[in-house]
């Protein structure tokens, strides 16, 4: 599985301005509607029901918040780079401004795991990391993650 199987351009939200964790998952929510036709509460409530579950912050400024729906056709990735970090309740305490946000079929036991281990790996290389955050368009973000 490639990220390009998971998400397109549009796929990558800038300018988002969120105060709290609640807020940026609602906007990432919403943009998931536009992009899968799913009620963005449907998407809201599927991923902060994972997130009470404990922390998809995972350190060094990212997080990976994902989720389950029963009426999605595929996987789908959206992403964010955050010019102002939030609380996250991450494992390191730290103040996440790179979120990629995974919805998945219920079904898709195999293809969530892949995705999920796949954005990991991107999200936990400082390199990458650190290009990520110094990019300053969707169109540049979207290709390193494709690299």
């Amino acid at each position: 599985m490639k990220i390009s199987d998971i998400m397109t351009e549009k796929s990558v939200v800038m300018g988002i301005k969120a105060n709290s964790k609640r807020q940026l998952l609602q906007e990432l929510a919403q943009k998931a509607s536009e992009i899968t036709g799913i009620n963005d509460r449907t998407i809201f409530d599927t991923i902060l029901e994972r997130e009470n579950l404990g922390s998809t912050g995972f350190g060094a400024g990212t997080a990976l918040p994902h989720g389950r729906i029963a009426d999605i056709d595929k996987v789908y990735g959206i992403v964010t780079k955050l010019n102002t970090p939030v609380d996250f309740e991450s494992i390191d305490g730290k103040p996440v401004d790179l979120v990629f946000m995974l919805i998945s079929p219920e079904g898709s036991g195999a293809d969530h795991l892949t995705a999920l281990a796949q954005v990991s790996r991107i999200l936990k290389d400082e390199a990458t990391c650190s290009k990520l955050r110094a990019a300053s368009r969707a169109d540049e973000i979207f290709s390193l993650l494709n690299n």
